[in-house]
C-alpha cells in the first residue's frame, strides 16, 4: 500500500526589526541579520536545522515507544553540526541521545537502528554529510 506524499508548508517574513517564522500555527522568532560581530538572539538556519533533526529524534523515540513498544520516561538529544565556507555546505552532524529508561541494551539499540533507518530529517541529512551519533541511558529514579 503507498500512500501520498505528505506535504510541509511554512511562511516566513523579516524586515529592519527581525524576522518571523510561522509553522503549524506558531510562530519562532528567526536570527537573520547579517552582521557578523552582532550576537545572535534568536535562531538562525543552521540552528533550525540542527533543531529540526533533534525534533526528528525525539518524535521517532515518541513513535517508536508505540510501535514496539518501547517504554522511557524521558528523551534529551544535543546535536552538533559542521559547516565549511568553501564551498558553503554541512560537513558533518553529531548527536547524543540520552533516555531514561529502564530497557535492556539490546532494546536501546534496537531503537537507535529505527531512528537512523525511518527518521525522514535523519535520512536526509545523512544522505548529505556524515552523521553520527550514540544513545546513553539511565535508569529511571525510584
Amino acid at each position: 500500500m503507498t500512500t501520498a506524499p505528505l506535504t510541509y508548508t511554512v511562511s516566513a517574513s523579516a524586515d529592519a526589526h527581525g524576522a518571523l517564522l510561522r509553522a503549524a500555527g506558531d510562530d519562532l522568532a528567526l536570527e537573520t541579520r547579517w552582521q557578523p560581530d552582532a550576537p545572535s538572539t534568536h535562531p538562525g538556519p543552521a540552528e533550525l536545522l540542527a533543531g529540526a533533526f533533534a525534533a526528528c529524534l525525539l518524535k521517532n523515540v515518541a513513535r517508536s515507544s508505540a510501535l514496539l513498544p518501547f517504554a522511557y520516561e524521558s528523551a534529551q538529544v544535543e546535536v552538533t553540526m559542521h559547516r565549511q565556507d568553501a564551498p558553503p555546505r554541512f560537513t558533518a552532524l553529531e548527536y547524543t541521545l540520552h533516555l531514561v529508561t529502564a530497557e535492556p541494551a539490546h532494546r536501546v539499540e534496537l531503537l537507535h537502528r529505527n531512528l537512523q533507518k525511518f527518521g525522514t530529517v535523519y535520512t536526509t541529512l545523512a544522505a548529505v554529510c556524515a552523521v553520527s551519533g550514540t544513545v546513553t541511558t539511565s535508569a529511571p529514579a525510584g
